[in-house]
């Protein structure tokens, strides 16, 4: 807890949520920032001592390898803070727990052809063009964002609920941002209170509202740190579960977790449902043909992963990486241009993979 809070001090958002021991968190804040290099040093302390079993009367076998791995993480931010060169894909395979490969541009080629013969064809356009007219057409008016997003959250949380259960007193409190590289952020303030950051930089599709609610609230972000603070915190007493650091495998598995969450609820098809709440509100959603999309286009997931590792690992210019992303992920150059400005973001240039790595171990986790 400390290392983290310590860590924080030198790179804004680095400690995601934190509600443990209040004056760790007061400590942190009143000292001098400890230079990296020294903090570096105390990670790896950290790690040796797990390795050589300090401790081990008290922490059981699994505990530890999450908190080395956690740590691990934590030793890789503080060496690149402190100066260290450390190659792209280690300091994501150190930090994150996977180790990300470029993905042939032929899977996106063929997505692609798919893609070609489920949208609707009007007279040659092409395919990017087609495609982001139809993306682009599914743009929820600002005054039915709300009561959309009300809609599809309590019937979220009554899914999830049914299914795995929800702590007594949970809350999840929904805002408005600007000026923010993400799409959707949890903010959990623990006590089992979360507030759910919608970013309005550009105009949020009916397409992604299903997706985006149950990722950042139920069953994704919120639903795992609430069950985590009365199961792991309250009841057996794991501090370390009270602090979500960026640079770890936490991340990983959190990521990972919530982009399986809408489909564990409402399947592997969620189209039908979303469009029952979208339709009342007049929100525009073409429930088959967004199926159909969907499932031809999965692979193109991948290309901001490809755009992460071209930036970094091959020291693409930003501009390059921005073509890419226009090219195989079919964006338009405003959403292009977000998407760098996520990768080129000190705290989050090498999150991405998080979100690809991370669905692929939890699916196969999960097996169907």
């Amino acid at each position: 807890l400390e290392l983290g809070l310590r860590l924080g001090r030198h790179v804004d958002g680095f400690v995601d949520a934190y509600y443990g021991p209040p004056e760790l968190a007061a400590r942190a804040e009143a000292e001098p920032p400890h230079p990296p290099a020294e903090l570096a040093a105390d990670a790896g302390r950290l790690v040796a001592d797990l390795d050589a079993g300090v401790g081990a009367d008290d922490v059981d076998a699994g505990r530890r390898r999450w908190i080395r791995a956690q740590a691990l993480g934590l030793r890789t931010s503080a060496r690149k803070l402190a100066g260290e060169d450390i190659g792209y894909l280690d300091e994501v395979q150190s930090c994150y727990g996977a180790r990300p490969a470029i993905v042939p541009d032929d899977e996106f080629a063929a997505a692609h052809r798919r893609l070609d013969e489920v949208l609707p064809s009007d007279g040659g356009v092409p395919l990017r063009e087609r495609y982001i007219a139809w993306r682009e057409g599914h743009a929820v008016p600002p005054e039915k964002l709300e009561p959309a997003i009300r809609s599809l959250a309590d019937d979220l949380r009554e899914r999830t609920q049914r299914l795995f259960g929800l702590p007594d007193g949970e809350h999840v409190e929904w805002i408005f941002e600007t000026d923010k590289p993400w799409s959707g952020f949890n903010y959990y303030e623990g006590g089992l209170r979360s507030r759910v950051a919608i970013n309005l930089d550009l105009p949020v599709l009916s397409l992604t509202l299903g997706h985006l609610v149950a990722h950042e609230a139920y069953p994704g972000h919120h639903t795992e740190h609430t069950r985590k603070e009365v199961g792991l915190v309250r009841q057996r007493r794991w501090l370390e579960e009270t602090i979500f650091l960026v640079g770890t495998p936490q991340c990983t598995m959190a990521e990972g977790l919530a982009d399986l969450g809408v489909e564990v609820v409402l399947g592997r098809r969620p189209e039908p449902v979303v469009a029952e709440h979208l339709r009342p509100l007049g929100v525009r959603y073409d429930a088959e043909v967004a199926a159909a999309v969907a499932e031809s286009s999965e692979a193109l997931s991948w290309v901001r992963s490809n755009a992460a590792i071209h930036l970094h690992d091959g020291s693409w210019p930003a501009e390059n990486v921005i073509a890419y992303l226009e090219r195989w992920a079919l964006l338009p150059r405003n959403r292009a241009e977000k998407a760098v400005s996520f990768l080129t973001d000190p705290t989050w240039r090498a999150y991405s993979h998080c979100y690809t790595e991370g669905l692929r171990l939890c699916r196969a986790y999960v097996d169907g």
